[in-house]
């Protein structure tokens, strides 16, 4: 899965930084600074794409594009 979006934000209630990836239901991390939680979301998107691979699901396709790409189709 190439271009999945992925949100990064603070959450006060955690004391730190979630990224999540809309595509992947559920798929989520948490990190102490926005570029720790980026690498903590790439181990669980890994993870996630591993499960579904493995349980016989279906990968979605990205759905969220980022404006830019919006533009050029």
């Amino acid at each position: 899965m190439k271009n999945d979006r992925i949100n990064i934000f603070y959450s006060n209630e955690d004391e730190g930084y979630i990224a999540d990836i809309p595509d992947l239901k559920y798929c989520s991390a948490f990190g102490e600074t926005p570029e720790s939680a980026l690498q903590e979301v790439q181990i669980a998107k890994t993870a996630w794409l591993e499960a579904a691979q493995s349980a016989g699901k279906p990968i979605p396709e990205p759905k969220y594009r980022s404006p830019i790409y919006q533009l050029t189709t």
